[in-house]
């Protein structure tokens, strides 16, 4: 299996590998001479990361009100834990299966743990492993330009422009792709046989994502009320939480942020998003060094899938795991860092 999957590899024409090499990213493999002089990437208006944030805090905010004002009739310690368990399980199940694994390939696994992952990344509902992964490594390849599925600095100047590249970003670029085209940027996990049949059956992973909870509900419960409501908080309200989070990393984390790292486009670091997408958001340092299984490069960038991940290894579920010497470190550091927002 490894074998086969490491000669798809090598067949795959440059320009579309995955960035699992440390010292090489595809996001800089055809840079133009003008994009290439940008260290770091200008930081886009202030009224458009204004926007972007508010977009990002909004929904949350309504999400938290929600809970507070249906607290001991339609929301109660049972459902909080089963939409704080639901989401921890699935947002693992994306940023250390689908994206720092399957992707990225940051670490090596058994088989056993490789199936956990895939189908806890699928019960995210953002698409099987092979769609994911496929347009995420078209992501670095072509970051914050055109051929990018999901840049919100790629629609010009002017208000509108903005507007609609955050939501482009955030979600309406789910409206555009095309997956079977994008299938050429995964060769090797195509020759993966737990991958495809993962990936086959992902909608039986969704539907077992949504209605686990409600059967958990149901047996604590012993009603049908608390079923239903289990089915919605530890089911569709968590997909909405973790989908919101995710796709912050898409539009947050290109417009509203730090840049510590040189990487030649819009990434940026972003603490909030950091925290809530469980290190995800350290979003410059993961495009300076894409095969990192750690995002979070200094102590205080709190990134809990690497601590996940070093748990892991401590049990002899995961080896091999690759991050970035310090030596390569001091030798991206931007000279020109930027500043918060």
């Amino acid at each position: 299996m490894r074998g086969s999957a490491e000669k798809a590899k090598v067949n795959m024409p440059a320009n579309q590998r995955c960035a699992d090499d440390l010292d090489l990213s595809p996001a800089h493999a055809e840079l133009s001479p003008e994009s290439a002089a940008h260290d770091p990437a200008p930081r886009p208006p202030l009224s458009m990361r204004a926007a972007n944030l508010v977009a990002i805090l909004a929904p949350l905010v309504g999400f938290i009100a929600a809970m507070h004002y249906l607290w001991g009739v339609g929301f109660s310690w049972t459902m909080l834990a089963l939409l704080v368990g639901m989401y921890g399980l699935t947002a693992i199940g994306i940023t250390i299966g689908y994206h720092r694994y399957f992707t990225h390939k940051s670490f090596e696994t058994n088989v056993v743990v490789k199936a956990i992952l895939g189908v806890l990344g699928s019960m995210a509902v953002q698409g099987s492993i092979l769609e994911w992964s496929a347009t995420h490594r078209s992501h670095h390849q072509h970051s914050d330009r055109h051929d990018d599925p999901h840049s919100p600095n790629t629609f010009g100047s002017g208000v509108r422009a903005m507007l609609r590249g955050i939501v482009h970003a955030h979600f309406a670029w789910l409206l555009d792709r095309n997956p079977r085209h994008l299938r050429r940027y995964v060769p090797d996990l195509e020759a993966d046989p737990v991958v495809r049949v993962v990936s086959r059956l992902f909608p039986l992973w969704v539907a077992l994502g949504l209605l686990l909870p409600g059967a958990i509900a149901w047996a604590i419960t012993g009603t049908l009320t608390g079923a239903f409501l289990g089915f919605v908080w530890g089911g569709l309200a968590r997909v909405f939480l973790v989908h919101h989070v995710t796709w912050s990393v898409n539009s947050v984390c290109h417009i509203w942020g730090t840049q510590p790292f040189r990487s030649h486009d819009h990434s940026r670091n972003n603490p909030i998003v950091g925290i809530l997408a469980l290190g995800e958001g350290w979003h410059n340092n993961h495009h300076a060094f894409p095969a990192s299984a750690r995002h979070g490069l200094r102590w205080w960038e709190v990134d809990l899938s690497y601590l996940i991940i070093r748990t892991m290894a401590l049990v002899g579920l995961a080896r091999n795991i690759r991050v970035p010497s310090r030596e390569r470190m001091e030798a991206k550091r931007s000279r020109h860092a930027s500043r918060a927002a």
